[in-house]
């Protein structure tokens, strides 16, 4: 009886197997119906995946930590970076700062796209003048800093907040572009000019409004692509993802079979690049992690580095400045013969020694721009979550929204709109605001909720500024500061943030809880900057050898 068991047993389980193996799909948690299976209606499971950092970043896990708690004095009197507790999630940041053969490339882009578009290319150009002083011979600098092979490591500088800001969308698509083309799913860099079998210059799927070829008439743009305004021959690679959406139509693939572009679910595309908040900045720079056992912080720190002072401890740099910066009046660089901070400009963005999350020179070389509008008083107003001042909400304009066709600009990017709603329209609203396509700069704003603004208070503003106050629901339409402008500071909405010191600074500002403002039109010898991403998932990026709660797998539904 014990071997019938035992034999009925093995041939169940074999029968199991079996099954289980014929069935390699997952099946839906609520409904049962199987994931990626052409035959049900095509319902997909993208893989769960932690996704890597895009190219140049590190990962930075986040935490809680005290935001100006590094600061042991206040020498400008300014009590603008008060102690308070925040929480910083995990994210990705830049390993250096953004370099001029980093910078050279977008130049070089530019020009190869647009080479009829001379204002785009003056735009993107740093300005070089920023090396100009009427008492100093920095002329070499404003002709060589930038394109010379001497500097090609060196930090970009002369750069404003609007071109760093640029220049992270550039890098989000060319990015995002090559992962595609090196993996099979675009047409391959080599085929695009006509290199091979999938040359430029066919078509692609839509109207005038629709898709297009990725071409140098016609350069990638993340946000096109998944809208699936990028698409087509020419466009589409040797490698597509399998469509199994029973309204596919028959593609590129092998035999003709239904091919489809890639999309946020699959997780290939990068999320984008992008400044960091001031938060994020100042906590990266600290890197407390380096200090942390069990959840305790052994000892704080005052610089990206531990202890008190500027100079190495280590037996093979001892008594070397640990950063770019100026030790005192006149003293850029320290003794000929003996120079101690090897620098007396900028230095290459991996000089020194990196911090404990392995970021160079986040104290001293340039200062860097990070993505905040500066208040004085932000330390006491912004949330203790992922603090940020300078959210401007937007909205992607349709050109065919019964088609959901994003418009574009004259250089195939998406054209935004900004919001007026804090919350998901309902259709019918969305189709008259894109039916409108009013520019929000010359568009006059109804009140919120039919509220109407005060007239003393738009009189007070108007006297003020010269500026007119059109309150909305979310402060889209306020053009004025009615609590500081005019009356105690200039500060504004343009007003942006910089921290880290420079080459030309004193030690005091290699402090991360230190922080300065400039226009975000305006530039600096010493002001240059460095991208972050946002992490998505899990916050947590080392998890070996810690305890954790497992998560359990759902149980198999079986029709009966």
């Amino acid at each position: 009886m014990k071997i019938l068991f035992t034999k009925t047993a093995l041939v169940l389980l074999a029968f199991g197997t079996l099954v289980s193996s014929c069935s390699k799909h997952e099946q839906s948690q609520k409904t049962g119906i199987t994931y990626n299976d052409k035959n049900n209606g095509g319902y997909v499971r993208f893989r769960q995946t932690h996704p890597s950092p895009g190219p140049g970043l590190v990962p930075i896990e986040g935490g809680t930590f005290v935001m100006g708690g590094s600061a042991d004095q206040d020498v400008t009197f300014d009590y603008n970076n008060v102690r308070r507790r925040v929480t910083v999630p995990s994210f990705y940041m830049d390993e250096t700062e953004v370099s001029n053969q980093d910078w050279l490339d977008y130049l070089h882009w530019t020009a190869i796209n647009y080479p009829q578009d001379h204002e785009l290319y003056y735009d993107a150009l740093p300005d070089t003048l920023v090396w100009r002083k009427p008492l100093s011979y920095n002329e070499p600098y404003v002709d060589n800093y930038l394109r010379h092979p001497a500097f090609q490591d060196y930090p970009v500088v002369g750069v404003t907040w609007e071109q760093a800001q640029e220049y992270c969308q550039w890098r989000t698509n060319i990015t995002n572009e090559n992962i595609l083309r090196e993996t099979g799913r675009m047409v391959a860099w080599k085929d695009l000019n006509g290199g091979g079998k999938n040359g430029a210059g066919a078509t692609a799927t839509g109207g005038t409004a629709g898709a297009a070829p990725a071409t140098a008439a016609q350069p990638f743009n993340t946000d096109i692509y998944l809208n699936g305004q990028m698409q087509g021959p020419g466009v589409d690679g040797k490698k597509m993802i399998p469509d199994l959406s029973p309204n596919a139509k028959a593609g590129t693939g092998k035999g003709g079979k239904p091919v489809r572009p890639v999309r946020m679910e699959d997780g290939i595309l990068k999320q984008g690049y992008r400044l960091p908040s001031e938060a994020e900045w100042e906590y990266a720079a600290l890197a407390l992690a380096g200090n942390t056992q069990f959840e305790n912080i052994d000892d704080g720190k005052m610089y990206p580095w531990n202890g008190l002072g500027v100079r190495s401890a280590k037996s093979k740099t001892r008594g070397l400045i640990l950063a770019n910066f100026k030790r005192g009046n006149g003293d850029n660089a320290g003794v000929g013969g003996y120079l101690n901070d090897k620098a007396d400009i900028t230095a290459p963005v991996r000089s020194y020694a990196p911090n404990d999350f392995g970021l160079y020179n986040m104290a001293g070389n340039v200062n860097e721009w990070v993505a905040d509008t500066y208040r004085q008083t932000s330390f006491e107003e912004f949330d203790d979550f992922n603090p940020f001042r300078g959210n401007e909400y937007s909205n992607k304009r349709m050109a065919d929204p019964s088609k959901g066709l994003y418009a574009k600009d004259k250089y195939g990017r998406p054209i935004k709109d900004p919001a007026k709603a804090n919350k998901k329209l309902k259709y019918s609203e969305l189709l008259a605001q894109q039916g409108q396509h009013a520019d929000s700069a010359s568009a006059v704003a109804a009140p919120a909720n039919g509220a109407t603004a005060n007239s003393a208070t738009a009189q007070l503003a108007t006297k003020n500024s010269g500026k007119a106050f059109n309150p909305d629901l979310r402060g889209e339409k306020d053009t004025v500061n009615l609590a500081l402008y005019g009356k105690t500071t200039l500060v504004n909405n343009r007003s942006k943030v910089y921290k880290g010191g420079s080459w030309n600074d004193m030690a005091y500002w290699l402090n991360p809880a230190t922080r300065r403002f400039m226009d975000q039109d305006e530039a600096s010898a010493e002001i240059g900057f460095r991208c972050a991403m946002t992490l998505v998932g899990a916050p947590e990026i080392y998890p070996a050898g810690k305890p954790h709660y497992g998560v359990k797998k759902a149980k198999a539904f079986k029709s009966r």
